[in-house]
């Protein structure tokens, strides 16, 4: 979670692959480009730099939106109830 003034500005998950660290920032409807780039550098600086500092590139998949809500498999869903998506 990215906190400012104690609010949840956004959510960053991170995987790193090699030598390139790849990102998936989700951030509110709000924020413009100037915004998500500093979310970026500021995850650049604060997480990925501190553990490969050698990395070669920091590649990020931006998603502005507004939160949809917190799901897990005790949200109570039917598990008999026929699959709607095929996922290949």
């Amino acid at each position: 979670m990215i906190f400012e003034d104690g609010s949840i500005v956004g959510r960053l998950d991170l995987h790193y692959q090699g030598s390139n660290v790849y990102g998936t920032l989700c951030t509110t409807a709000d924020a413009n480009e100037e915004r998500i780039q500093l979310l970026i550098d500021a995850a650049d600086e604060q997480l990925v730099m501190t553990a490969d500092p050698y990395r070669e590139d920091f590649i990020v998949s931006v998603w502005r939106g507004s939160p949809a809500g917190v799901y897990s498999d005790d949200t109570g869903a039917d598990d008999d109830d026929e699959d709607t998506f095929r996922l290949n």
